[in-house]
């Protein structure tokens, strides 16, 4: 991205895909691929410089919008403060917005029922013939809720948003010379053997 600064203010934003006007003088496209910056700058248009060090995952932070200054000969961008998402539920004007823990339950809660739904049949089965369903699926079907409970637990039990962001982080746990072994503290749903 790039910036025209006339006057010692940024007063467009060219995206550098298209020509521009600078007073009475058209310049074409080429200018951002084929003129060094060297160039540009002499015309009054700068490459913006992205500072992102403020911005934060998104899937756990709201982040603040660019704010972008000339000074020193070039553009900055920079990103204010981030703040954490709400980890619980609140209530605005009678409408309840989910916190993170609400929404990882329900994923968690989702996961679980698509593992769970193609071996339903089973259940149905041995209920209305009173047959008995076959233990192995029986102990995987249980091993399953039991995972699903405890992934939530461990969602309830994260005290701030950077605890509940851990938990999905993939970590190399295997000893060293070891072939790599990714998990994540939050674990994973049994596999059916």
């Amino acid at each position: 991205m790039f910036a025209l600064v006339e006057s010692g203010s940024i007063t467009q934003m060219p995206r550098g895909n298209k020509g521009i006007q600078i007073g009475d003088i058209k310049y074409p496209a080429a200018i951002y691929t084929l003129w060094t910056e060297a160039e540009r700058n002499a015309i009054g248009i700068y490459t913006i410089e992205l500072d992102d060090t403020n911005k934060k995952d998104e899937e756990w932070y709201n982040n603040t919008d660019i704010t972008y200054a000339f000074s020193g000969g070039k553009v900055k961008g920079t990103y204010g403060s981030a703040t954490a998402k709400a980890m619980d539920d609140k209530t605005v004007d009678g409408v309840v917005v989910k916190g993170l823990k609400t929404i990882k339950k329900e994923l968690v809660d989702n996961q679980c029922a698509q593992l769970l739904a193609p071996s339903d049949w089973r259940v149905v089965k041995a209920t209305e013939t009173g047959d008995a369903m076959d233990s192995g699926w029986k102990t995987w079907r249980a091993s399953v809720r039991t995972k699903c409970n405890s992934m939530q637990t461990q969602i309830n039990n994260a005290a701030n948003v950077d605890a509940l962001a851990t938990l999905y982080i993939y970590v190399n746990t295997a000893s060293e010379g070891d072939p790599v072994v990714l998990e994540r503290p939050l674990g994973e749903f049994p596999v059916k053997a």
